[in-house]
C-alpha cells in the first residue's frame, strides 16, 4: 500500500472498521513511514478532541436515586437449595432460544436495538467532518485541477458516484477532494474557499439516516434542512439515493449560494 492508500483508510482503521489483513497491512506500512505515523497521530488526536466536544447528558435524578438506594441494599440471602422442578429445563431452553432469535435479528438487522438518530446527530456528524478537514495539514488527498479531475479520482474508492458537477468560480474556488465518512458510511468530500472561509460538501449514500420532511426551507431549487450548531451553519438536503451536507463558518446567503450553484451545475 502507499501512503495515499494509508491515508484515506486512517479514520476506519481507528475506529476499528476495517477487516484484519487490511488493518495488518495499515500497521505494517506505519511501522516504516514516519509521515504516515503523523499523520495517523493528528487523526487520533483531532478524534479526541472532538469525542470531548459532544454533549454529555446528565442521568435523571430519580434515576441515580433508585440506583443508589439498589447499591445500599444488603444482597439476598442465598436460598435453601430445593429440588429441581420439571418446568426448569423447558424453560431455559425456551431462554436459550429466545437468545438465538435475537442474535439472528442483531445480525441481519444491524440497527436493531441501536439508538435511533435525529436531524441534530446528523449536524454534529457534518460538523465534526468539517472540523477533520480544517484541522488537518492535509485537507485533500486530490488538488483540484477542475471538477473533471477530482470526480474521476473517487473512482474504486466508493461504492456510489458522487453527483457534483459545480467546478468553483470567482466566488467560491474548488480546493479539492478527499474520502472521508459520515456517521458509518464512507462518503466525497470537496472542499470549497470563499475569501479566508472553508467550506466542506460531504456526499454520502443517505439510505438509514433520519432525513426530515418538517421545517425545511427553499434554497433555489433545493429543500434544505438548515441548522446551526458551534458556531458553523449547516444545510443537509437529499437528492435520490445520495445525501448532502454542506458546512462552514461562513453566513448563510454565501452557503445557500453555493448550494444553488451545485444544484444547478451540469
Amino acid at each position: 500500500m502507499d501512503c495515499n492508500d494509508v491515508r484515506e483508510q486512517l479514520l476506519g482503521h481507528q475506529r476499528g472498521r476495517l477487516d484484519g489483513e487490511l488493518a495488518a497491512q495499515i500497521d505494517a506500512h506505519l511501522a516504516g513511514c514516519e509521515g504516515c505515523r503523523q499523520a495517523a497521530a493528528v487523526e487520533a488526536r483531532t478524534s479526541e478532541l472532538l469525542a470531548r466536544q459532544l454533549p454529555r447528558h446528565a442521568a435523571p435524578a430519580d434515576l441515580k436515586r433508585r440506583l443508589a438506594e439498589r447499591v445500599a441494599q444488603p444482597p439476598p440471602a442465598a436460598p435453601a437449595p430445593r429440588r429441581r422442578r420439571a418446568w426448569v429445563a423447558p424453560l431455559a431452553s425456551a431462554l436459550a432460544a429466545a437468545a438465538l432469535v435475537l442474535v439472528a435479528v442483531r445480525v441481519v438487522q444491524p440497527g436493531f436495538l441501536r439508538p435511533s438518530l435525529g436531524i441534530a446527530d446528523l449536524v454534529d456528524e457534518g460538523v465534526n467532518d468539517h472540523l477533520r478537514v480544517v484541522a488537518s495539514s492535509h485537507p485533500v488527498e486530490i488538488e483540484s485541477g477542475g471538477i473533471h479531475q477530482v470526480k474521476p479520482w473517487f473512482t474504486g474508492k466508493l461504492d456510489f458516484a458522487p453527483r457534483v458537477s459545480f467546478a468553483g468560480d470567482d466566488r467560491f474556488q474548488l480546493q479539492g477532494g478527499s474520502v472521508g465518512y459520515f456517521r458509518d458510511r464512507k462518503a466525497a468530500v470537496f472542499v470549497f474557499k470563499v475569501r479566508l472561509h472553508t467550506i466542506s460538501l460531504l456526499v454520502f449514500r443517505a439510505d438509514g439516516l433520519p432525513w426530515p420532511t418538517r421545517g425545511l426551507e427553499r434554497v433555489g431549487p433545493l429543500s434544505v434542512a438548515a441548522e446551526s450548531s458551534r458556531g458553523f451553519n449547516v444545510l443537509l438536503w437529499r437528492d435520490g439515493e445520495l445525501g448532502y451536507c454542506l458546512v462552514s463558518d461562513v453566513g448563510r446567503a454565501d452557503l445557500d449560494a453555493l448550494a444553488v450553484r451545485i444544484a444547478t451545475a451540469s
